[in-house]
């Protein structure tokens, strides 16, 4: 059983969701690009991996809490 108070079940479970949703945008982002066929430098391509990244490093430190 969780003994974290309500207020923080919920800040964890927003950051889990957000996370996730990072994950599936930075995917989205480059997705989009290589179906248009744009080069490994496009900017959806680099910013579809920092929403990856981003998203990843964010559930890494919640696993670690």
């Amino acid at each position: 059983m969780d003994d974290r108070s309500p207020g923080a079940r919920a800040h964890r479970t927003g950051t889990l969701i957000l996370s996730g949703a990072m994950l599936l945008i930075g995917i989205a982002l480059i997705a989009t690009a290589i179906a248009v066929g744009a080069g490994a430098t496009s900017g959806r391509i680099i910013l579809g991996v920092l929403f990856i990244a981003a998203g990843g490093a964010r559930l890494y430190l919640l696993a670690r809490s």
